[in-house]
């Protein structure tokens, strides 16, 4: 008899999950509170333009990356529509008034930064050796087999990323420039462990993709991966409570009312949101329930969503890494009185020609800056306060760009409050919980729980971003299908083509 399993929240970790469940024969139903489906991946129309609800630089996705192996291995990969870096200039990193261009590659990023700081060669190339000798200190980010995520790494796996890339390179100015990706993971440089740093940064190097024309696609192709196998993704129907019965999940209810039960659940959800729904929380250890709740939140970000006058701003193939000064680059979030990172990025369109459209900004933010109106209306203090961080933000682009503010037709913006609201997180935290490298251990949370039938997926267990939360859905996957099922399954496949 088929066997069935049901997951909270249609975002990215729980798509994933879904979809490898139901490839493997699982009967899998999927319960999204939103309307539209994808989590960060939803997309929204303003002013006629179709915008995603962040900034999506999509990791793994390059030929033989690990995210463009499992995407093949659901045979989407094929019918996603994806843009292109430049290869030779695929950020731009501003610190002050310099300004550094950075290729894709590992060679080409030695020689730009050598180029930039020639004294510093041979630290740079230190540097890149321990990167990726880091990265393959985790079998699964090459989708191999691999034991406990913290035993047998080496001593640099578990620094704080600040002192990781000290021991390579002197200068102050290149310290900062190689941790730019900082507000790419929630990096802070006295916490964040090297391991975290390592895997995105070389993500990066290996070559990124834009998801094009709204990466709200992606979602709906893991839908209809999911509904081959036999299953169903439900939106606009969140869940509302969570029942048990002798430690074991016996069903959920809907806002609708309605009733589902299914053999085994898994959570993709806030791991503190799900405990605020269980009717028996403490089936779950009080340790285990008093750890998660004192974890530390990554920061949330304020966004600035603009349309473009046609035909006036370029298609920019690179994205944009801001910084007032070397010390913001360790503590990115940004307020009115401390300008932390910028973000900028021309999102493509699936037919893009060399103008823009529009325009995303990003800047990391606390969840301080918006708490009066955590619990409170949004009222005219809240929306002068808006207008005020997004003057600030489009001021600064205006120095970079200048006559940048006379092309923008039209500009909306959204909050961490917004983010709480849609991506149903923790104090609108994009990266969930903070990892931290005194105690990596107590910040990564299993996908298994001390509740046979409850399984966990999404950022909050391991690491970040598209292609952290898809490896995450595999080792989720496995813990339900058995060790080894899904990566096993994939290289069948693969050797067989």
């Amino acid at each position: 008899m088929t066997r069935s399993t049901l997951i909270i929240g249609g975002g990215i970790g729980g798509l994933f999950t879904g979809a490898l469940l139901s490839k493997a024969g699982r009967e899998v139903t999927v319960l999204e509170k939103n309307a539209v489906i994808g989590g960060g991946l939803q997309s929204f129309v303003r002013f006629g333009e179709v915008f995603d609800t962040g900034m999506h630089i999509a990791g793994g996705l390059h030929e033989g990356g690990s995210v463009s192996r499992i995407c093949a291995y659901l045979g989407i990969r094929d019918r996603m529509h994806l843009q292109s870096f430049d290869p030779r200039h695929t950020d731009t990193v501003r610190i002050g008034a310099d300004e550094y261009r950075l290729p894709a590659g590992r060679e080409a990023f030695v020689e730009a930064l050598s180029a930039y700081f020639p004294a510093e060669r041979t630290g740079v190339q230190a540097y890149m050796e321990a990167l990726y000798r880091l990265s393959r200190e985790l079998p699964l980010f090459e989708l191999q087999p691999s034991g406990s995520v913290l035993e047998g790494h080496s001593e640099e796996f578990f620094l704080p990323v600040r002192d990781f890339i000290a021991r390579y390179v002197n200068d102050g100015r290149l310290q900062a420039l190689l941790a730019y990706l900082n507000p790419l993971y929630g990096g802070r440089g006295e916490r964040t462990p090297a391991c975290i740093h390592a895997l995105l940064s070389v993500l990066q190097l290996s070559g990124p993709a834009r998801l094009a024309g709204g990466s709200v696609h992606l979602a709906m192709l893991l839908r209809e991966v999911i509904e081959a196998g036999g299953g169903r993704v439900v939106s606009g129907d969140a869940v509302t409570a969570v029942q048990s019965e002798r430690r074991r999940l016996t069903g959920v209810t809907t806002a609708s009312g309605r009733q589902w039960t299914a053999d085994d659940y898994v959570s993709a959800i806030h791991p503190c949101s799900l405990l605020a729904l269980m009717d028996h929380p403490e089936d779950l250890p009080k340790a285990y329930r008093s750890r998660l709740e004192g974890l530390p939140l990554s920061f949330s970000a304020f966004l600035v969503n603009i349309k473009f006058r046609p035909g006036t701003f370029p298609y920019l193939a690179h994205t944009g890494f801001c910084w007032e000064d070397e010390a913001s680059v360790w503590q990115p979030e940004n307020s009115l009185s401390h300008p932390g990172a910028l973000l900028y990025m021309t999102p493509p369109e699936e037919r893009q020609d060399a103008w823009a459209r529009k325009m995303i900004l990003i800047a990391p933010m606390a969840w301080e800056e918006v708490r009066p109106w955590a619990s409170a209306s949004r009222d005219e203090a809240y929306r002068a306060w808006k207008q005020r961080q997004a003057e600030v933000l489009l001021g600064r682009m205006e120095g970079i760009f200048p006559g940048f503010q006379g092309l923008v037709e039209a500009y909306d913006t959204s909050s961490p409050l917004t983010i709480r609201d849609y991506y149903g997180t923790r104090q609108g935290a994009i990266y969930g919980f903070m990892h931290d490298a005194s105690h990596l251990a107590a910040s990564l949370v299993p996908v298994v729980t001390k509740i046979p039938n409850l399984y966990l997926t999404g950022q909050n267990c391991s690491l970040h971003g598209l292609c952290g939360v898809t490896l995450t859905a595999v080792a989720t996957a496995e813990a339900l299908l058995g060790s080894g099922a899904v990566m096993g399954a994939l290289h069948q496949q693969e050797e067989r083509k």
